[in-house]
Protein backbone atom coordinates (compact mmCIF):
# COMPACT_ATOMS: atom_id res chain seq x y z
CA UNK A 1 0.00 0.00 0.00
CA UNK A 2 1.28 3.49 -0.95
CA UNK A 3 2.00 5.87 1.84
CA UNK A 4 -0.45 9.10 2.52
CA UNK A 5 3.05 11.14 3.43
CA UNK A 6 5.32 10.41 0.81
CA UNK A 7 4.76 10.08 -2.89
CA UNK A 8 4.33 7.39 -4.76
CA UNK A 9 7.79 6.51 -6.71
CA UNK A 10 7.88 6.99 -9.90
CA UNK A 11 8.49 4.27 -12.45
CA UNK A 12 9.36 3.89 -16.45
CA UNK A 13 8.80 1.19 -18.45
CA UNK A 14 10.59 1.65 -22.07
CA UNK A 15 9.09 -0.37 -24.46
CA UNK A 16 5.15 -1.49 -24.99
CA UNK A 17 5.11 -4.80 -26.01
CA UNK A 18 4.08 -7.89 -24.27
CA UNK A 19 7.73 -7.69 -21.53
CA UNK A 20 7.08 -4.13 -21.73
CA UNK A 21 3.42 -4.47 -20.74
CA UNK A 22 3.73 -6.92 -18.19
CA UNK A 23 6.45 -5.34 -16.13
CA UNK A 24 4.15 -2.00 -15.80
CA UNK A 25 1.25 -4.12 -14.65
CA UNK A 26 3.56 -5.58 -11.78
CA UNK A 27 4.70 -1.78 -11.26
CA UNK A 28 1.30 -0.32 -10.79
CA UNK A 29 0.18 -3.03 -8.73
CA UNK A 30 2.58 -2.34 -6.32
CA UNK A 31 1.91 1.33 -5.58
CA UNK A 32 4.11 2.96 -8.22
CA UNK A 33 3.12 5.76 -10.11
CA UNK A 34 4.21 4.29 -14.39
CA UNK A 35 4.63 5.77 -17.26
CA UNK A 36 5.60 3.42 -20.33
CA UNK A 37 7.18 4.88 -23.12
CA UNK A 38 7.65 3.77 -26.84
CA UNK A 39 9.18 5.42 -29.71
CA UNK A 40 6.17 4.05 -32.32
CA UNK A 41 3.25 5.87 -32.41
CA UNK A 42 0.78 3.01 -31.15
CA UNK A 43 1.79 -0.29 -29.16
CA UNK A 44 2.74 -3.89 -28.97
CA UNK A 45 3.16 -3.79 -32.82
CA UNK A 46 4.65 -7.04 -32.98
CA UNK A 47 2.26 -8.92 -30.82
CA UNK A 48 -0.88 -7.60 -33.16
CA UNK A 49 1.37 -8.83 -36.23
CA UNK A 50 1.84 -12.49 -34.24
CA UNK A 51 -2.03 -12.32 -33.92
CA UNK A 52 -2.59 -12.18 -37.31
CA UNK A 53 -2.05 -15.72 -37.84
CA UNK A 54 -3.40 -17.22 -34.65
CA UNK A 55 -2.36 -15.63 -31.04
CA UNK A 56 -0.14 -18.52 -29.68
CA UNK A 57 0.35 -17.55 -26.19
CA UNK A 58 1.56 -20.33 -24.44
CA UNK A 59 2.21 -24.26 -24.96
CA UNK A 60 0.75 -26.28 -22.49
CA UNK A 61 3.10 -28.73 -22.29
CA UNK A 62 5.02 -31.16 -19.25
CA UNK A 63 7.43 -28.53 -17.94
CA UNK A 64 10.99 -30.11 -17.89
CA UNK A 65 10.17 -30.13 -22.00
CA UNK A 66 8.59 -26.62 -21.99
CA UNK A 67 12.11 -25.42 -19.81
CA UNK A 68 13.79 -27.32 -22.43
CA UNK A 69 13.20 -25.69 -25.29
CA UNK A 70 14.76 -22.53 -24.09
CA UNK A 71 18.20 -24.57 -24.72
CA UNK A 72 21.25 -22.90 -23.08
CA UNK A 73 19.55 -20.45 -21.61
CA UNK A 74 16.65 -22.51 -19.62
CA UNK A 75 18.77 -22.17 -16.66
CA UNK A 76 18.81 -18.70 -15.53
CA UNK A 77 14.81 -18.60 -17.23
CA UNK A 78 13.93 -21.69 -14.98
CA UNK A 79 12.62 -19.78 -12.00
CA UNK A 80 11.47 -16.70 -13.83
CA UNK A 81 9.34 -19.40 -16.15
CA UNK A 82 8.43 -21.16 -13.19
CA UNK A 83 6.93 -17.93 -11.56
CA UNK A 84 4.26 -17.31 -14.69
CA UNK A 85 4.03 -20.86 -16.04
CA UNK A 86 1.71 -21.87 -18.64
CA UNK A 87 -1.15 -22.22 -16.72
CA UNK A 88 -0.87 -19.36 -15.01
CA UNK A 89 -0.42 -17.12 -18.92
CA UNK A 90 -3.90 -19.08 -19.40
CA UNK A 91 -5.10 -17.73 -16.07
CA UNK A 92 -4.22 -14.04 -17.21
CA UNK A 93 -5.55 -13.83 -20.15
CA UNK A 94 -8.53 -15.70 -19.12
CA UNK A 95 -9.47 -12.16 -16.32
CA UNK A 96 -8.63 -9.98 -19.51
CA UNK A 97 -11.80 -11.39 -20.37
CA UNK A 98 -10.46 -14.16 -22.99
CA UNK A 99 -11.80 -17.56 -24.13
CA UNK A 100 -8.85 -20.05 -24.73
CA UNK A 101 -8.16 -23.10 -26.21
CA UNK A 102 -5.44 -25.85 -26.34
CA UNK A 103 -4.37 -27.24 -29.87
CA UNK A 104 -3.27 -31.09 -30.45
CA UNK A 105 0.23 -30.06 -30.42
CA UNK A 106 -0.50 -28.32 -27.32
CA UNK A 107 -0.80 -24.70 -28.34
CA UNK A 108 -2.67 -21.97 -26.54
CA UNK A 109 -4.67 -19.77 -27.99
CA UNK A 110 -7.40 -17.16 -28.07
CA UNK A 111 -10.60 -18.68 -29.65
CA UNK A 112 -10.61 -15.29 -31.66
CA UNK A 113 -7.59 -16.27 -32.98
CA UNK A 114 -6.93 -12.48 -32.29
CA UNK A 115 -4.29 -10.55 -30.39
CA UNK A 116 -6.75 -6.92 -30.30
CA UNK A 117 -9.00 -8.11 -28.27
CA UNK A 118 -7.17 -9.18 -25.46
CA UNK A 119 -4.65 -5.84 -26.05
CA UNK A 120 -7.88 -3.61 -25.53
CA UNK A 121 -8.49 -5.26 -22.62
CA UNK A 122 -5.22 -5.10 -20.98
CA UNK A 123 -4.43 -1.47 -22.26
CA UNK A 124 -7.68 -0.33 -20.68
CA UNK A 125 -7.19 -2.27 -17.58
CA UNK A 126 -3.22 -0.69 -17.51
CA UNK A 127 -5.28 2.84 -17.56
CA UNK A 128 -7.70 1.85 -14.83
CA UNK A 129 -4.56 1.19 -12.57
CA UNK A 130 -3.53 4.75 -13.73
CA UNK A 131 -0.53 3.92 -16.31
CA UNK A 132 0.52 6.53 -18.17
CA UNK A 133 1.12 5.43 -21.84
CA UNK A 134 3.37 7.92 -24.27
CA UNK A 135 4.18 7.17 -27.84
CA UNK A 136 6.83 8.66 -30.59
CA UNK A 137 9.17 8.85 -27.50
CA UNK A 138 12.29 7.25 -28.55
CA UNK A 139 14.81 6.57 -25.69
CA UNK A 140 18.16 7.87 -26.22
CA UNK A 141 19.78 6.98 -23.01
CA UNK A 142 20.79 8.79 -19.51
CA UNK A 143 21.68 12.61 -18.37
CA UNK A 144 23.15 11.63 -15.13
CA UNK A 145 21.44 8.50 -14.61
CA UNK A 146 17.53 10.26 -15.81
CA UNK A 147 16.31 8.83 -18.77
CA UNK A 148 15.99 10.77 -21.83
CA UNK A 149 13.70 11.16 -24.79
CA UNK A 150 13.59 12.32 -27.90
CA UNK A 151 9.74 13.33 -28.23
CA UNK A 152 7.61 15.18 -30.65
CA UNK A 153 7.70 18.26 -28.08
CA UNK A 154 11.32 18.37 -28.34
CA UNK A 155 13.87 16.01 -25.80
CA UNK A 156 12.71 15.09 -22.54
CA UNK A 157 13.79 14.04 -19.20
CA UNK A 158 11.84 11.77 -17.17
CA UNK A 159 12.73 11.89 -13.63
CA UNK A 160 12.04 8.24 -12.20
CA UNK A 161 13.25 6.10 -9.37
CA UNK A 162 13.20 2.93 -11.44
CA UNK A 163 13.26 1.95 -14.91
CA UNK A 164 12.72 -1.51 -16.60
CA UNK A 165 13.74 -1.68 -20.36
CA UNK A 166 11.89 -3.58 -22.45
CA UNK A 167 12.48 -3.01 -25.98
CA UNK A 168 12.39 -6.17 -27.93
CA UNK A 169 15.58 -7.85 -29.83
CA UNK A 170 16.59 -6.66 -33.31
CA UNK A 171 14.29 -8.13 -35.92
CA UNK A 172 11.19 -6.31 -37.39
CA UNK A 173 12.28 -2.93 -37.01
CA UNK A 174 9.08 -1.77 -38.93
CA UNK A 175 7.38 -2.77 -36.25
CA UNK A 176 9.66 -1.19 -33.68
CA UNK A 177 12.28 -3.86 -32.45
CA UNK A 178 15.38 -2.09 -34.24
CA UNK A 179 18.21 -2.83 -31.58
CA UNK A 180 19.32 0.55 -31.20
CA UNK A 181 19.49 0.53 -27.33
CA UNK A 182 22.25 -1.80 -27.50
CA UNK A 183 24.73 1.40 -27.96
CA UNK A 184 23.98 3.11 -24.96
CA UNK A 185 24.05 0.52 -22.89
CA UNK A 186 27.24 -0.90 -24.30
CA UNK A 187 28.25 2.71 -23.32
CA UNK A 188 27.17 1.85 -19.83
CA UNK A 189 29.20 -1.04 -19.41
CA UNK A 190 26.68 -3.95 -20.07
CA UNK A 191 27.97 -7.13 -21.75
CA UNK A 192 25.90 -7.73 -24.90
CA UNK A 193 25.86 -10.72 -27.02
CA UNK A 194 25.61 -9.86 -30.74
CA UNK A 195 22.25 -10.19 -32.41
CA UNK A 196 21.72 -12.94 -35.08
CA UNK A 197 18.64 -14.04 -36.56
CA UNK A 198 16.35 -16.86 -34.51
CA UNK A 199 13.66 -18.31 -35.86
CA UNK A 200 14.15 -17.75 -39.18
CA UNK A 201 13.96 -19.27 -42.80
CA UNK A 202 16.68 -19.96 -44.73
CA UNK A 203 17.80 -18.45 -48.19
CA UNK A 204 17.48 -21.11 -51.43
CA UNK A 205 19.38 -20.21 -54.75
CA UNK A 206 16.51 -22.04 -56.59
CA UNK A 207 16.66 -22.80 -60.34
CA UNK A 208 14.06 -21.85 -62.61
CA UNK A 209 12.02 -25.15 -62.34
CA UNK A 210 11.49 -24.30 -58.76
CA UNK A 211 9.48 -21.42 -59.46
CA UNK A 212 6.11 -23.21 -60.33
CA UNK A 213 6.32 -25.00 -56.73
CA UNK A 214 6.23 -21.58 -54.54
CA UNK A 215 3.75 -21.33 -52.51
CA UNK A 216 3.55 -25.13 -51.90
CA UNK A 217 4.30 -26.95 -48.70
CA UNK A 218 6.13 -29.93 -48.06
CA UNK A 219 4.04 -31.75 -44.96
CA UNK A 220 4.72 -33.98 -42.42
CA UNK A 221 8.61 -34.15 -43.05
CA UNK A 222 11.35 -34.57 -40.29
CA UNK A 223 14.08 -31.66 -40.15
CA UNK A 224 17.61 -31.84 -38.53
CA UNK A 225 20.22 -29.96 -38.11
CA UNK A 226 23.26 -30.84 -35.13
CA UNK A 227 21.07 -31.40 -32.10
CA UNK A 228 18.39 -29.76 -33.51
CA UNK A 229 15.51 -31.56 -34.30
CA UNK A 230 11.40 -30.73 -36.04
CA UNK A 231 9.30 -32.54 -36.93
CA UNK A 232 6.78 -30.34 -39.27
CA UNK A 233 6.16 -28.80 -42.67
CA UNK A 234 8.25 -26.01 -44.71
CA UNK A 235 7.18 -23.74 -47.25
CA UNK A 236 8.68 -23.39 -50.71
CA UNK A 237 8.74 -19.74 -51.92
CA UNK A 238 10.90 -17.36 -53.64
CA UNK A 239 12.91 -16.37 -51.25
CA UNK A 240 14.00 -20.12 -49.55
CA UNK A 241 12.41 -22.46 -47.26
CA UNK A 242 10.32 -20.77 -44.45
CA UNK A 243 7.27 -22.24 -41.99
CA UNK A 244 7.77 -23.87 -38.42
CA UNK A 245 10.04 -27.12 -39.07
CA UNK A 246 12.59 -24.72 -40.27
CA UNK A 247 12.17 -21.84 -37.84
CA UNK A 248 12.65 -24.69 -35.18
CA UNK A 249 15.95 -26.01 -36.62
CA UNK A 250 17.22 -22.82 -37.61
CA UNK A 251 19.78 -22.30 -34.56
CA UNK A 252 21.85 -25.61 -36.04
CA UNK A 253 22.17 -23.71 -39.53
CA UNK A 254 23.45 -20.86 -37.79
CA UNK A 255 25.97 -23.16 -35.71
CA UNK A 256 27.53 -24.11 -39.01
CA UNK A 257 25.25 -27.33 -39.30
CA UNK A 258 24.03 -28.76 -42.25
CA UNK A 259 20.22 -29.50 -43.06
CA UNK A 260 18.97 -32.68 -43.53
CA UNK A 261 15.33 -33.52 -44.41
CA UNK A 262 13.29 -36.53 -44.14
CA UNK A 263 10.62 -36.75 -47.21
CA UNK A 264 9.05 -39.98 -45.75
CA UNK A 265 9.54 -39.78 -42.09
CA UNK A 266 6.74 -42.68 -41.42
CA UNK A 267 8.64 -45.31 -43.27
CA UNK A 268 11.57 -46.90 -42.68
CA UNK A 269 14.70 -46.40 -45.04
CA UNK A 270 14.11 -50.47 -45.25
CA UNK A 271 10.57 -50.13 -46.55
CA UNK A 272 11.56 -47.58 -48.69
CA UNK A 273 13.61 -49.88 -50.12
CA UNK A 274 11.82 -52.97 -50.96
CA UNK A 275 8.90 -50.51 -52.39
CA UNK A 276 11.94 -48.73 -54.90
CA UNK A 277 13.51 -52.49 -55.70
CA UNK A 278 10.29 -52.75 -57.57
CA UNK A 279 10.07 -52.37 -61.58
CA UNK A 280 9.79 -49.11 -63.13
CA UNK A 281 8.97 -50.02 -66.42
CA UNK A 282 7.83 -46.95 -68.90
CA UNK A 283 7.41 -44.68 -66.07
CA UNK A 284 9.16 -41.10 -65.35
CA UNK A 285 11.03 -41.30 -62.01
CA UNK A 286 8.73 -38.91 -60.77
CA UNK A 287 5.45 -40.61 -61.42
CA UNK A 288 7.04 -43.89 -60.08
CA UNK A 289 7.58 -41.93 -56.82
CA UNK A 290 4.48 -40.67 -56.89
CA UNK A 291 2.57 -43.75 -57.53
CA UNK A 292 5.07 -46.12 -55.78
CA UNK A 293 5.21 -43.60 -52.56
CA UNK A 294 2.51 -41.55 -52.64
CA UNK A 295 5.35 -38.90 -52.48
CA UNK A 296 3.79 -35.72 -53.33
CA UNK A 297 5.02 -32.95 -56.54
CA UNK A 298 6.32 -30.27 -54.37
CA UNK A 299 8.79 -33.43 -52.77
CA UNK A 300 9.81 -34.42 -56.00
CA UNK A 301 10.53 -31.14 -57.07
CA UNK A 302 12.65 -30.52 -54.00
CA UNK A 303 14.52 -33.94 -54.58
CA UNK A 304 15.45 -33.55 -57.87
CA UNK A 305 16.62 -29.88 -57.21
CA UNK A 306 18.52 -30.90 -54.06
CA UNK A 307 19.89 -34.71 -55.93
CA UNK A 308 19.51 -34.56 -59.54
CA UNK A 309 20.73 -37.18 -61.27
CA UNK A 310 18.95 -39.30 -58.79
CA UNK A 311 20.71 -42.36 -58.10
CA UNK A 312 19.11 -45.64 -59.78
CA UNK A 313 20.23 -47.98 -56.86
CA UNK A 314 16.78 -48.46 -54.53
CA UNK A 315 19.25 -48.62 -51.25
CA UNK A 316 20.49 -45.38 -52.66
CA UNK A 317 17.98 -43.61 -53.41
CA UNK A 318 15.85 -44.96 -49.78
CA UNK A 319 18.60 -43.42 -48.01
CA UNK A 320 18.46 -39.94 -49.84
CA UNK A 321 14.59 -39.73 -48.98
CA UNK A 322 15.50 -40.44 -45.71
CA UNK A 323 17.99 -38.26 -45.34
CA UNK A 324 17.88 -35.50 -48.17
CA UNK A 325 20.96 -32.58 -47.67
CA UNK A 326 19.97 -29.23 -48.57
CA UNK A 327 21.80 -26.62 -50.11
CA UNK A 328 21.15 -23.28 -49.18
CA UNK A 329 22.72 -20.27 -48.99
CA UNK A 330 21.89 -19.15 -45.31
CA UNK A 331 19.76 -17.71 -43.13
CA UNK A 332 17.63 -14.93 -44.37
CA UNK A 333 18.31 -11.57 -42.66
CA UNK A 334 18.27 -10.77 -39.10
CA UNK A 335 15.27 -8.26 -40.00
CA UNK A 336 13.20 -11.10 -41.44
CA UNK A 337 13.21 -13.40 -38.45
CA UNK A 338 11.07 -13.74 -36.35
CA UNK A 339 12.95 -13.68 -32.97
CA UNK A 340 16.40 -12.13 -32.12
CA UNK A 341 19.24 -14.44 -30.58
CA UNK A 342 21.69 -12.12 -28.50
CA UNK A 343 21.19 -9.47 -26.42
CA UNK A 344 21.80 -8.57 -22.86
CA UNK A 345 23.76 -11.26 -21.13
CA UNK A 346 22.74 -13.11 -17.81
CA UNK A 347 25.82 -12.18 -16.40
CA UNK A 348 24.75 -8.66 -16.87
CA UNK A 349 22.07 -8.68 -14.62
CA UNK A 350 21.21 -9.75 -10.76
CA UNK A 351 18.55 -12.50 -9.87
CA UNK A 352 16.04 -9.90 -10.27
CA UNK A 353 17.09 -9.25 -13.61
CA UNK A 354 18.58 -5.20 -12.47
CA UNK A 355 21.87 -4.28 -14.47
CA UNK A 356 24.55 -4.76 -12.40
CA UNK A 357 26.44 -1.70 -14.77
CA UNK A 358 23.33 0.53 -13.58
CA UNK A 359 21.66 -0.23 -10.36
CA UNK A 360 17.84 0.76 -10.54
CA UNK A 361 17.50 -0.24 -14.30
CA UNK A 362 15.83 -3.80 -15.19
CA UNK A 363 15.48 -5.74 -18.66
CA UNK A 364 12.92 -7.92 -20.08
CA UNK A 365 11.73 -10.06 -22.72
CA UNK A 366 13.84 -10.50 -26.15
CA UNK A 367 16.38 -7.95 -25.23
CA UNK A 368 18.14 -10.50 -22.67
CA UNK A 369 20.30 -13.72 -24.82
CA UNK A 370 17.72 -15.86 -25.26
CA UNK A 371 15.99 -17.89 -27.84
CA UNK A 372 13.41 -20.54 -28.22
CA UNK A 373 11.55 -22.14 -31.25
CA UNK A 374 7.92 -20.81 -32.13
CA UNK A 375 4.97 -22.50 -30.40
CA UNK A 376 4.50 -20.24 -27.42
CA UNK A 377 7.28 -20.11 -26.05
CA UNK A 378 8.55 -16.63 -27.39
CA UNK A 379 5.46 -15.02 -25.99
CA UNK A 380 4.94 -16.89 -22.50
CA UNK A 381 8.83 -15.69 -21.84
CA UNK A 382 8.23 -12.42 -22.33
CA UNK A 383 5.26 -12.26 -20.95
CA UNK A 384 7.23 -14.44 -17.52
CA UNK A 385 10.59 -11.67 -18.08
CA UNK A 386 8.40 -8.75 -18.08
CA UNK A 387 6.53 -9.89 -14.72
CA UNK A 388 9.71 -10.59 -12.95
CA UNK A 389 11.55 -7.62 -13.66
CA UNK A 390 8.22 -5.17 -12.89
CA UNK A 391 7.81 -7.13 -9.22
CA UNK A 392 11.85 -6.92 -8.66
CA UNK A 393 12.29 -3.17 -10.00
CA UNK A 394 8.74 -2.12 -7.60
CA UNK A 395 10.60 -3.93 -4.42
CA UNK A 396 13.68 -1.95 -5.36
CA UNK A 397 12.17 1.42 -5.57
CA UNK A 398 10.26 0.61 -2.49
CA UNK A 399 13.65 -0.69 -0.85
CA UNK A 400 13.90 1.85 1.96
Amino acid sequence: MTSNIFPARRGVVIGAGPAGLMAAEMMAAAGLSVTVCDHKPSVARKLLMAGKSGLNITKAEERTKFLNAFTTAKGPLEPILNSFDAPAVQGWAEELGQNLFTGTTGRVFPTVMKASPLLRAWLARLSDNGVELKTRWRWTGWDDGTPVFDTPDGMQHLPVDVTVLAMGGASWSRLGATGAWALPLRDAGVDIAPFAPANAGIAMKWSAHMGAHFGAALKGIGLKSGTYRSRGEAVISARGLEGGGIYTVSRGLREGHPLMLDLLPDQTREALTEKLAKPRGKMSLANYLRKTLKLDVAKIALLQEMARPLPGDAADLAKLLKALPVKHAGLRPLDEAISTAGGVKFDAVDDGLMLRARPGVFVAGEMLDWEAPTGGYLISACLATGRWAGQHAAAWAQRD
